[in-house]
């Protein structure tokens, strides 16, 4: 595939971004982190406030993604039980009404809440603002040459896909084509749109 990620000056605007969005981010919204924080341990006190999970970066490397928790504390050990119950084709797992996810979570994530420590990677340089969503190393393993393209670029918080109203309907292989469209046509205006886009997601509680 043909990137246009080696122009320097669209990867000095897109890095600048993810540094200043993601410090603003972690300093003015430090109030709702911590509120956030509270609710999860007095809805669930038995688990950890930040969920870190093993994610497949740029070029195939890993690194711990982290969201606030919106699951119980053992949904990691539920899932087998859980798996026959898939409503997504390709190697993912998602069901509309998870037993697993907690009161709060239920909320976090239709606000999209959930990801905001995100931007804690983006500052670190593991993610980025925008670009496909990082998948689990066992969900890598079973992609397609094609589908690996994905794994070009530095993967996002958002992406085509996540401010997609159906997106829940979308094939696995429909998202992936969405994540690899992307990449072809990357620019700055382009990922200003999806950030507004993503903003308008949240604000009119779109997430899942």
């Amino acid at each position: 595939m043909r990137l246009r990620h080696h122009r320097l000056g669209y990867r000095f605007v897109k890095r600048s971004a993810d540094i200043v969005v993601s410090v603003c981010a972690l300093v003015l919204l430090s109030w709702l982190y911590l509120g956030i924080a509270i609710a999860i341990k007095v809805d669930d006190p038995s688990g950890p406030v930040i969920f870190r999970q093993r994610r497949v970066g740029r070029d195939g490397r890993e690194f711990d993604m982290y969201k606030f928790r919106s699951m119980c504390s053992n949904a990691e050990e539920m899932l087998p039980q859980l798996e026959y119950l898939n409503e997504k084709s390709g190697p993912v797992f998602k069901i509309a009404d998870d037993p697993r996810i907690t009161r709060v979570g239920r909320f976090l994530r239709k606000v999209s809440f959930d990801e905001l420590p995100q931007f804690v990677n983006v500052l670190k340089g593991e993610l980025t603002l925008v670009g496909p969503r990082p998948a689990l190393p066992r969900e890598v393993e079973q992609y397609t040459p094609r589908q690996r393209e994905r794994l070009l670029v530095k993967q996002g918080m958002t992406c085509y896909w996540q401010t997609r109203r159906n997106r829940d309907s979308i094939s696995f292989d429909d998202w992936m084509e969405l994540d690899l469209l992307y990449i072809r046509k990357c620019g700055v205006w382009s990922d200003f749109k999806l950030i507004v886009q993503t903003v308008g997601c949240m604000l009119t509680a779109q997430g899942h």
